[in-house]
């Protein structure tokens, strides 16, 4: 086993789930640590408590999905999941990131809003931890975990008042993948991409925890069978869209869709991290939005401008149209 890589990990948590189907994918051979506690093995190697972990074969740990990625990108050859095209690489990015951190919340709303939700996701995450725990200590754990995270939920922006906001959107993003899979296997093309990834850590918990599952399976029950296939898509073998056709209409509404939430909620938050304020507030879909400030969704955002700001002149000629009909490029110039 010297030669495999470790993720430690488990199967309630969506970037857990989201970088197994990408090492699936990419063909690099992997064991699935999915016991005990991954975030111990995390603090104790003195990184944040972020899951998942990597192990790499040389006994390098390291966490947080998206820089993973990209170290595995850097480390294996073939079977990328970054499109050779600078203009469909850096929209891989903004649709994954869009997955990591705004159909986060959708996915952190239905699991601890419902009350069938929260008593599924106790019952998921501690049995996956200890599947045979003690029946006292199982209802403990149970307990501690569901108050904690429902604790969080006003902190992640997951409150009554956001609620039609959040639930509007994951709607949206439901209608537009499901009919976008049905024409394409993947955003952008028929390989996938980061950006497939990123949404599909989140969607996939999404399948699985009752209340969001059942919408996903009565409202877009292509994307839900989408879903099964990627979490291995060890066999698929496909190409880039061509960067000379316009690009698929499903990409274009999720970028317009970012432009009225995702963006407004960045630029609102990094505001708010720079003026040191309690709390950001932004109008999102119609309604107001509100929650804490986040500051690693501010790096997200001051690394996404970064980005498209280093690419070629070229690129930014093909790219900032694009941005700019679908109301993103006001947030990221």
């Amino acid at each position: 086993m010297s030669g495999l890589y470790t993720l430690h990990g488990f199967d309630p948590s969506p970037y857990s789930v989201k970088m197994r189907a990408l090492l699936r994918y990419r063909r690099i051979p992997f064991v699935w640590d999915a016991l005990g506690s991954p975030r111990d093995v995390a603090v104790a190697a003195g990184l944040p408590p972020v899951i998942p972990v990597l192990r790499f074969p040389d006994g390098r740990l390291m966490n947080d999905s998206t820089p993973l990625a990209w170290a595995l990108e850097r480390e294996h050859a073939g079977r990328s999941v970054i499109p050779g095209d600078a203009v469909l690489a850096f929209l891989s990015d903004l649709l994954e990131d869009f997955g990591d951190e705004w159909v986060t919340k959708m996915m952190f709303h239905y699991r601890w809003y419902y009350a069938q939700d929260r008593a599924f996701a106790q019952t998921w995450i501690v049995s996956s931890r200890d599947p045979t725990m003690e029946e006292r200590k199982r209802q403990l754990a149970m307990q501690m975990f569901n108050d904690r995270q429902v604790g969080r939920m006003a902190l992640v922006g997951c409150t009554e008042q956001n609620r039609p906001v959040i639930e509007e959107s994951y709607r949206f993003v439901l209608d537009t993948l499901d009919r976008h899979v049905r024409s394409l296997p993947y955003l952008l093309g028929s390989r996938p991409c980061l950006g497939d990834f990123g949404l599909y850590g989140q969607l996939q918990i999404l399948s699985v925890d009752p209340t969001p599952a059942a919408e996903m399976r009565s409202r877009a029950p292509d994307l839900f069978c989408w879903l099964m296939r990627l979490d291995d898509a060890s066999g698929i073998e496909g190409q880039w869209i061509d960067t000379a056709a316009p690009l698929p209409e499903a990409v274009v509404a999720l970028l317009r869709h970012m432009g009225q939430t995702y963006l407004p909620f960045l630029a609102a938050n990094a505001r708010a991290v720079q003026d040191g304020a309690p709390e950001l507030e932004v109008e999102l879909l119609g309604r107001p939005f509100r929650q804490a400030p986040f500051r690693y969704q501010a790096k997200c955002y001051d690394a996404l401008r970064k980005r498209r700001a280093a690419l070629p002149v070229e690129a930014l000629r093909r790219l900032d149209p694009i941005l700019e009909e679908s109301g993103c490029l006001a947030y990221l110039a």
